[in-house]
């Protein structure tokens, strides 16, 4: 029976346009692209070159700093362009895809009789190894290191999240494959977070630590998982991976075939019809979002959650480390003494509108900050909505004013953009706190380095 830890602070923002629970599979896309930036740190050597031929698991491009990690095609096909911004650095490789796919044929692997380093040497060839993520500091994960653990959360409760059990319905026999997988990469436990209330759809797991999560976002974050299991110290470094990677993993290990395919939620205010659709990573948003499933033409297109997603335009990809697609109106209109008004339709965490008074209404927010950046000044409001020891006010100012020491000792270890992101939805200061703990990141990597 697992643990349930229950979490007291967060904060569910409740937006209109949840996905429906009906799957449509989508025609293969006019051009798939592997985007190196999606990828934090990598410096992309190409591999191939405009016109080559290629199957679905065919390394396009490895990492010049660790030139082991391999970057492979999502679906075979011909290179179609590789496009360059300035300086020539590589911005995408993009692939036109056969009508009917062929997949590069690794030699299916016996986990028990492997050692740890023929796994590991399997994901890399393969090109899954960029699944693997590092803690501290969200990269991808080093070969050369021993995590202490690896953790897998089972949901996500970001704002139009994805029902990670719909998604993940019948994939319980690649789930456990991935399992065994990772009990290979680690000396320790594999952890499993679930959501209170849905555990029964993962009984039939075994070989790992569940714990039971119940509280609003981020609980659904393996960072904040990562704090109330098995926090992160100095030097110590774990794994992580998303559960559906964790289950192309799996099949990969299954039958020797890298297949990308995914089931993502496409929601939010401005769609016509939110839903889950079946894709391949890697596919051209404008294939999964375009002008007729959406209401209008003024409006954001997210990679990922609205809180910590990355906005996309409709000629760019869907990113591998996303579940789901959001779309909500862009924030460029502007009220006239918008300040005085009662505000009926506009969200806020303090009592300055009227929303407090209904809790359980949705929302259609858009991305206007309604203000400029402001002192950032401590408060204490961020400390009610992360459920961490940790003080970000103090953290980001350590980061602004570059003190590494200060930065280790606050927590920088423990945290990525996505557990700031709810305080910086709620920051009245509209300090960019993601992007600042991202420099403070880069700085930390480049200082122990």
């Amino acid at each position: 029976m697992s643990n349930i830890i229950k979490l007291k602070r967060g904060l569910d923002i409740q937006l209109l346009g949840a996905a429906e629970k009906t799957l449509s599979k989508l025609p293969m896309a006019a051009h798939y692209a592997v985007v190196p930036s999606d990828y934090i740190g990598v410096t992309p050597k190409l591999l191939v070159k405009v016109g080559d031929v290629v199957m679905a698991g065919t390394p396009l491009f490895f990492d010049k700093n660790n030139p082991e990690v391999l970057f492979v095609s999502p679906v075979s096909g011909v290179v179609d362009a590789v496009n360059r911004g300035d300086k020539r650095k590589i911005l995408e490789i993009v692939v036109t895809p056969d009508v009917n796919q062929e997949y590069k044929q690794f030699e299916i692997q016996d986990l028990a009789k492997a050692s740890r380093q023929e796994v590991i040497d399997t994901i890399l060839n393969s090109g899954l190894w960029p699944m693997m993520i590092q803690r501290p500091f969200g990269v991808i994960a080093s070969m050369s290191d021993m995590p202490k653990a690896i953790f897998v959360s089972s949901f996500e409760t970001a704002p139009l999240a994805a029902d990670l059990n719909f998604i993940l319905e019948g994939q319980n026999k690649n789930i456990q494959k991935g399992i065994d997988v990772l009990k290979k990469l680690t000396e320790g436990k594999v952890h499993l977070s679930l959501l209170q209330g849905n555990e029964a759809a993962f009984n039939e797991l075994n070989g790992v630590e569940k714990h039971t999560f119940a509280g609003a976002h981020p609980a659904g974050n393996v960072g904040v998982q990562i704090h109330n299991i098995d926090p992160i110290n100095k030097g110590e470094v774990v794994w992580t991976i998303d559960i559906q990677n964790l289950a192309i993993l799996g099949k990969f290990f299954s039958t020797g075939k890298v297949d990308m395919s995914k089931k993502i939620a496409i929601a939010g205010s401005e769609l016509i019809e939110p839903k889950y659709v079946s894709i391949i990573t890697g596919a051209a948003i404008e294939s999964i979002v375009n002008d007729k499933s959406c209401k209008q033409q003024n409006v954001r297109i997210i990679n990922g959650n609205p809180l910590s997603g990355k906005s996309v335009s409709k000629s760019g990809y869907f990113a591998p480390y996303s579940n789901q697609i959001s779309v909500i109106p862009e924030g460029d209109n502007y009220e006239l003494f918008g300040w005085a008004m009662p505000r009926l339709q506009k969200f806020s965490v303090s009592r300055t509108y009227f929303s407090w008074l209904m809790p359980s209404k949705k929302y259609a927010l858009d991305t206007n900050l309604n203000g400029g950046e402001r002192p950032f000044i401590l408060s204490g409001l961020y400390e009610k909505y992360l459920p961490m020891d940790i003080y970000p006010v103090y953290l980001i100012k350590a980061i602004i004013a570059n003190d590494i020491d200060k930065m280790e000792n606050l927590g920088i270890y423990e945290v990525i953009e996505e557990d700031l992101a709810l305080c910086e939805f709620v920051d009245p200061s509209k300090i960019e706190m993601q992007q600042i703990l991202r420099d403070g990141i880069t700085a930390m990597i480049k200082e122990l380095s």
